[in-house]
Formats: C-alpha cells, structure tokens, sequence
C-alpha cells in the first residue's frame, strides 16, 4: 500500500531524515519506535506530506505523493491521522468535528458530476450529504459508547474521549490507512487503556495502521512489524519477537534497557 524509497527530510541544515526505505503492506500494523528527536515523528508526518519531503518517493496505492504536481488532498482523504494533541475543533460540537471533512468532500464529489457525470448518479441534496454523514457519525460515537456526547464542546470531554473522537473522525472518511502519531502520550495514565482498546480493536478488523509510540505493551500485542528509528535512519526492523527479544544494535538495546 505504501512504499518509501529513500525518503529524507532537512530543516535548514538540519538533516532530520536521512534516507528511509520501507514497505508497508495493506492490513499490516507497523510500530514505529525511537528516542525523541530521532524522527519517527517527521517520517510519519512526511507519509501523507503535513511535511514536504527533501526528497525521494511515497508511492501510495501507486501514485507517487511526493511528486508535487499530485493533488495531495485528494490521496490524503484516504490516509487518515490520529495526532498526540486530539486537533478537534474546540468551537465545534463532537458530531461537528466527525461530520465536517466527509460533507466536504461528497459536496466537493457532488459539484463535479454536476458537469460531468457520464454514469448518471444521482446528485445528492446538502440536505442528504448532511443527513448521511450524520448517521454516518452517530453510528461511529456508538461504537465507542460516546453517542450522548454528540452535541457537546470538546472542552467538555476528557482526554481519553477525546482521542476515542480523533479515532473515530479519522474513520470517518473510510481511509487505507491511518496514522497515529504518540497517540496516547498526552492522556492520564488511567485513560491510555481506553485509547489502546480502540486501536486494538481496529488492527483486529484489519486496518493497516503505522503508529509511532512507546506503548511497548500494545507494539508487543498489535505490531506485525516494529521499526526503530534512530538519528534519522532505520537502525532494526523485524517482528516484535525479533526487536524485543533478540536486539541487534547497540542503540536499540540501549533504549529498550531504558523502557522496558
């Protein structure tokens, strides 16, 4: 579904990345591990290009999305994002924050095929697109037993109900995949579980997932993969059993002595 090849990143004369290559299979969860500074944060914001990349490629689902002549928005619809700070609207209500991008985009949908439509679909109401997305998001709020808080601020929630909303809008547009960046690293340590059982229960469904954390617990349980970034490059990579129990490099072992 995504494949890096020889991705780098520099801010000024900083080189943040420096010459990443990995694939990553459709359905696969990927954990991606490293201490702070390293880069795992800017190589999951380069993936769906909130970071222009300096160079190399991001082909996803064949279309190389680091070519700047690509409408990123429209293969960004497909890529989810989860980020450490919830990024809902703080003036908008729960419903509002999980309704907003899909009418945006079926209203987007909806203005093109009224000049060009050779299937002839039907051309949807503002009325229906919003009735749609409603139950669309009041299904979504269900799953994650928050449906009474459709109409309130997100001030009103905690942090635990905040990310499971971010989740959820992030489902929202039916994305390939979603990124998660430190998901659970702003949230009390008695609301990390909530989060974690969400995510769980989307790699469960096959939801191919790239997430950068330090929940070793869930990279144990979830990951199919774990990649450990270090000082801008892929230091290891392998299953968890492999990454856990038998580290190669130096570095590796010296961060997991530390977290574990």
């Amino acid at each position: 579904m995504i494949e890096v090849v020889n991705l780098t990143k520099s801010f000024k004369n900083v080189d943040v990345l420096k010459g990443i290559n990995v694939t990553i299979n459709k359905g696969e969860k990927i954990v991606v591990l490293g201490p702070s500074g390293s880069g795992k944060s800017t190589f999951l914001r380069c993936l769906n290009c909130m970071e222009d990349p300096t160079s190399g490629s991001i082909i996803f689902n064949g279309v190389d999305i680091a070519d700047m002549s690509v409408n990123i928005n429209v293969h960004r619809q497909k890529m989810g994002m989860v980020f450490q700070h919830f990024n809902l609207f703080n003036n908008k209500t729960v419903i509002d924050n999980i309704m907003l991008a899909p009418i945006y985009v079926e209203k987007k949908r909806m203005r093109k095929l009224r000049f060009s439509n050779p299937n002839g679909e039907e051309i949807k109401s503002t009325k229906q697109i919003k009735a749609e997305a409603k139950e669309n998001a009041m299904k979504l709020l269900k799953r994650i037993g928050l449906e009474e808080k459709a109409d309130v601020f997100p001030s009103q929630l905690s942090g635990g109900q905040k990310q499971r909303v971010a989740i959820v809008r992030a489902l929202a547009m039916n994305p390939d995949v979603i990124l998660f960046d430190e998901p659970t690293s702003a949230l009390d340590p008695e609301m990390v579980g909530e989060v974690l059982e969400l995510m769980k229960e989307l790699a469960h469904e096959g939801m191919t997932m790239v997430v950068v954390t330090h929940e070793m617990g869930f990279a144990r349980e979830v990951a199919d993969r774990v990649i450990f970034i270090d000082e801008g490059v892929i230091a290891e990579e392998g299953t968890p059993e492999e990454l856990f129990g038998n580290p190669q490099c130096p570095r590796l072992k010296e961060f997991l002595s530390k977290v574990l």
